[in-house]
């Protein structure tokens, strides 16, 4: 399929060939979520900590006599059965991540462009980069192009200067193509690809 192609002050470019094998797909809600959900659990930290009897700061003398009071017996007030005492079982830092075949995050990232293609939300740009790192230019180009929260994916390297301009401009992002991921791209509005991100992205899902 062809998308026209653009410049980044709204101009012409002529237009470029995509494959229907990664931006033609018909979008599957459920790999989409398993590659989400296996990249937001690889990426959390998981150092949650409770502290149990052993952790807790009372004193470990015996709180009352055995017998003769009428209570129950008990030992120390660190026991989980008292107000800020240790906690039985609670959570302690482990790893949230689990395991997902490389095929089927390939698979993922297909169909995430894909969807994008098909929501009418994927724009093409000749290249990503400026004379000079200036903010407020680029943020006025974006602005005209109506980029609200948008993502833009490049080739192998982000120009410098235009990595340092967009760096400060609310709602975007700039990657290059290694990466490119299915959150990132699901959770913007607007997915943009520079035709060397085209290349780069054909070339890393064949």
């Amino acid at each position: 399929m062809k998308l026209d192609v653009i410049k980044l002050d709204g101009g012409k470019a002529g237009s470029v060939e995509l494959g229907d094998d990664i931006f033609g797909l018909e979008p599957r809600a459920d790999i989409l979520h398993r590659v989400v959900r296996w990249q937001r659990n690889k990426a959390q930290q998981g150092t949650h900590k409770v502290k149990t009897r052993s952790e807790t700061s009372y004193s470990t003398k015996k709180i009352y006599r055995q017998k003769g009071t009428g209570g129950a017996r008990h030992g120390d007030r660190n026991a989980p059965i008292f107000r800020k005492g240790g906690v039985y079982k609670g959570p302690t830092p482990r790893s949230h991540a689990h395991d997902l075949p490389k095929k089927f995050r390939k698979l993922g990232l297909k169909h995430a462009l894909s969807a994008k293609m098909a929501a009418g939300e994927l724009v093409i740009i000749d290249a990503a980069s400026v004379a000079s790192p200036k903010t407020s230019a680029l943020a006025k180009q974006v602005r005209e192009l109506g980029w609200k929260r948008a993502l833009i994916i490049d080739g192998a390297q982000v120009d410098e200067n235009f990595a340092m301009a967009a760096r400060n401009i609310e709602g975007l992002d700039v990657l290059p193509s290694m990466g490119a991921n299915v959150y990132d791209i699901l959770k913007r509005d607007t997915l943009v690809l520079t035709k060397a991100g085209v290349e780069a992205l054909e070339a890393r899902l064949k």
